[in-house]
């Protein structure tokens, strides 16, 4: 083998080598660190707007627990075909009971909720499965959008209360469109 064709040898499984390391380090960071999401949907207006593009932070539940009125995402299979992810703000807490009353007043464990993240008052007919008490288990967070009229949530079966396991991230950063860039508020 020539000195030129070990020259060219070297530089393709150096390439190779490169970007396989650009994989792994890509795959280490979508499935551990953050990943991107898209908002699908009105249901959190007006703090996120239909198309928003979002980062989704991994790391941060891996250290402590979710807390109240964070921005969560979870997946549910039963909204949509395929893997459909929901953004949703944090109600109530494990251990706690949640309860709409009809004039749309959030009670937590009997206690008014002091909260000023729904776009409007929650219409008796959308309290759902909330009209009734929804006591919370050890790792079960209850979460409304923030547009409480127009929002498929926990006060709906088919989506309940969200285990703590099944929380993929925190929403963190809006990254498009440009106008709207930056940290989201949380609490």
């Amino acid at each position: 083998m020539t000195e030129k064709m070990k020259k060219i040898l070297w530089e393709m499984i150096s390439t190779i080598l490169y970007i396989a390391f650009v994989l792994c380090m890509t795959w280490l960071i979508i499935h551990f660190i953050g990943q991107r999401t898209i908002v699908d949907g009105v249901s959190m207006e007006p703090t996120l707007q239909n198309n928003d593009n979002l980062i989704v932070d991994k790391i941060s539940y891996r250290l402590h627990d979710p807390e109240r009125f964070d921005i969560i995402v979870f997946p549910c299979e039963y909204i949509r075909e395929g893997d459909s992810l929901l953004i949703k703000r944090i109600i109530g807490m494990p251990g706690e009971t949640v309860q709409i009353q009809p004039d749309g007043t959030i009670l937590i464990n009997g206690e008014v909720l002091e909260e000023n993240y729904g776009k409007e008052i929650i219409a008796e007919n959308t309290r759902g499965r909330a009209a009734e008490p929804v006591v919370l288990g050890e790792d079960e967070y209850f979460v409304l959008g923030d547009n409480r009229n127009n929002s498929s949530d926990s006060r709906m079966s088919f989506v309940g209360n969200v285990k703590r396991d099944e929380i993929i991230g925190r929403a963190w950063v809006r990254v498009w469109p440009l106008s709207g860039f930056g940290k989201l508020r949380h609490q």
